[in-house]
């Protein structure tokens, strides 16, 4: 029972280390990268107080360098997931009636753990992994990972504050109950703090979950299951599971008590479990809420008026950062004829100076893309533009997976604004560039527009206002999040709510109230004081 109106912490993003030569913490998390590295990791399920470890088991390596062997996890059988069901359904009770402060506090504690004792660890765990220079698993499994977990208490205390009105004599309260049943979690590999969020935010709210982290992900996905654990998540809450993921999915999805999935991937994988939940629509208690974060094909588009330099640096930032493998990547860009020779300059002066190798070496600025699978995908795409004539590799075009699974930084130029890297999400470091004719500047926003089926992130990069604003209104449905003069990657919790429409998904921006609200069931409450005791109406009157 509440003793109190609390007011939570206020949330402030998390800074970022530079970890610049010299500092304290480059050191620690090169120590701990070394450490864990030469450590096999042996990762349970976590069924309610269970570590079960079934012995059907899958080994993990790391992208950079895949003949090393980091340890194993186990995989789940359908029993197992009918267990996890089972258990979260059971903690659902007890947790859904905990005092909202309490939960609260589990999570800012999470926060704090992760900005301090587990800082370093997380971090070098998404460094071996998932092939993240410390920057990049700084910006991702620290801060915002941080972030998530602060914002997300604020946006609960924020959501529960609104009230209704109430009249004379009535005293209306809306209660904001989880949902009833079960939460499921998707988190892919390419971030782990959405590997974090996505079922700890239902969960913030009151449900019960069970998380399958992404198989190419288990590696940081064990992390950050020891912080939940020591910050005081109770059992059952939050279930995480690995295995078949048809088997998991169709198995969850057969419960009634399924009322909702949290999932980031891949959009032909979130149109099959719409599909899905469809089918099996008669069968729950509950209409489930379906919230999901799928593909992009996001863009660049320079007007005549912008900086060149300023064009190229958010290309080869916003396009080659973490190998591309962000949903938020750019991967087409649209450059006027006047400027592509300072463009195209300035691009392969960059991309001849990018190193790669393992993040290890933090002079490094590319690693390995995530496994064969994509890596074979990738090569493919370079080696057809190689034979195509309405295509040229500018820079770039390489890759070898001998050690790891390395693609060069590649840049393709086409004559074909409909040429198959403009439309096709390809999830790697290949940026594909269209050339227009400066007084074609309305047409070639209508071509971005229409384009690509996604509608994630995109930028304009102008100095001409009147450019900027008539882009920005050309384009307001080929983007969620627009930039601009900026790069169309980095959102920020707080600040920048992440999603799109289109087949990039059902744009329920996380960080930000608008995700927490998909997680709730409100119910209105009407009190009466003084009730009527006569049926009659003044206008029965005589």
């Amino acid at each position: 029972m509440g003793k109190g109106f609390f007011q939570v912490p206020t949330a402030v993003n998390e800074p970022i280390k530079t970890y610049a030569p010299g500092t304290s913490e480059r050191e620690e998390v090169l120590l701990t990268y070394k450490d864990m590295f030469n450590t096999k990791m042996e990762v349970p399920l976590y069924i309610g107080s269970e570590e079960i470890k079934t012995g059907d088991t899958a080994t993990m390596h790391p992208p950079h360098d895949h003949k090393h062997n980091l340890g194993i996890y186990h995989t789940a059988k359908k029993k197992h997931i009918t267990q996890a069901i089972s258990t979260a359904l059971e903690a659902r009770s007890a947790w859904a009636n905990l005092e909202w402060e309490q939960r609260a506090a589990i999570f800012l504690k999470a926060a704090d753990l992760i900005a301090g004792p587990y800082r370093a660890r997380i971090n070098a765990a998404t460094m071996i992994g998932q092939s993240k220079t410390i920057f990049q698993a700084e910006i991702d499994a620290a801060c915002e990972l941080i972030d998530f977990l602060r914002f997300n208490v604020e946006y609960m205390a924020q959501i529960y504050e609104e009230q209704p009105e109430s009249s004379e004599g009535v005293w209306n309260r809306l209660e904001y109950r989880p949902l009833e049943g079960f939460v499921y979690a998707i988190t892919p590999f390419n971030f782990t703090a959405i590997a974090g969020n996505l079922p700890s935010s239902a969960a913030l709210m009151g449900n019960t979950v069970i998380w399958k982290p992404s198989d190419s992900q288990v590696y940081s996905a064990q992390v950050v299951m020891e912080v939940f654990k020591e910050a005081g998540v109770p059992d059952g809450v939050i279930n995480m599971v690995m295995g078949d993921p048809e088997m998991i999915t169709d198995t969850i999805l057969a419960s009634p008590d399924f009322a909702g999935i949290h999932f980031t991937g891949s959009t032909n994988v979130f149109k099959g479990i719409w599909s899905k939940i469809g089918q099996n629509i008669h069968t729950y208690k509950t209409y489930p809420r379906i919230v999901g974060e799928t593909g992009g094909k996001d863009f660049i588009v320079a007007h005549p008026s912008a900086v060149a330099k300023q064009v190229a640096t958010a290309i080869t930032r916003g396009a080659f950062e973490f190998q591309g493998q962000k949903c938020s990547a750019a991967s087409r860009g649209y450059i006027p004829k006047s400027m592509w020779p300072a463009v195209k300059n300035f691009i392969i002066e960059d991309l001849n100076s990018f190193k790669m190798g393992s993040p290890e070496d933090m002079t490094n600025f590319i690693t390995a893309v995530i496994h064969e699978g994509s890596f074979d995908k990738l090569a493919g795409f370079i080696d057809q533009a190689k034979k195509d004539k309405d295509a040229e590799i500018i820079v770039g075009g390489n890759y070898d997976k001998s050690k790891g699974y390395f693609i060069e930084p590649t840049v393709i130029l086409t004559t074909n604004p409909k040429y198959t890297t403009m439309e096709t999400e390809l999830f790697g470091p290949v940026m594909t560039i269209y050339i227009y004719e400066d007084k074609k500047w309305e047409e070639t926003l209508k071509l971005v527009d229409e384009t690509s089926i996604y509608g994630l992130t995109g930028a304009i990069l102008s100095t001409d206002r009147y450019a900027a604003a008539q882009a920005t209104k050309a384009l307001q449905n080929a983007a969620g999040n627009f930039y601009i003069n900026d790069k169309c990657t980095g959102a920020v919790v707080g600040q920048q709510p992440f999603g799109g429409a289109r087949a990039s998904g059902t744009n329920d921006k996380a960080g930000s109230k608008l995700n927490l609200l998909r997680w709730i069931s409100p119910r209105v409450i009407k009190e009466t004081f003084v009730p009527a005791t006569n049926y009659r109406y003044p206008f029965m009157g005589e």
